[in-house]
């Protein structure tokens, strides 16, 4: 019994791992830059997170922007939902061009 708890822990800690590393990798994470920006700005700032809100801001913004984009294109069934990183700086500009909020 002992051993089946560890191996549930130890998958939970594996799974735990490969979420972060998705997350911090920019075919998954069209915000990535500004989340380091802001991770950058904590570090820069000893943790003070007064210090930082206009990062966590745009990266807020980011976030929502890339989230409408996803939202958008799973009604109008395009696949994939998140654009590959060489396509998003085109569609980016397409959606800013028609002032899509």
């Amino acid at each position: 019994m002992n051993k089946l708890n560890n191996t549930d822990s130890n998958i939970s800690k594996v799974t735990d791992v490969k979420r972060n590393l998705r997350r911090n990798h920019e075919a998954d994470n069209p915000c990535l830059k500004e989340y380091n920006l802001s991770l950058e700005c904590l570090s820069n700032n000893n943790y003070i997170r007064d210090a930082c809100q206009a990062y966590f801001k745009n990266y807020r913004i980011c976030q929502k922007f890339w989230q409408k984009i996803v939202a958008d294109r799973k009604l109008k069934n395009i696949k994939p939902y998140l654009p590959s990183p060489e396509d998003r700086e085109n569609i980016k500009n397409e959606y800013l061009k028609f002032n899509i909020k």
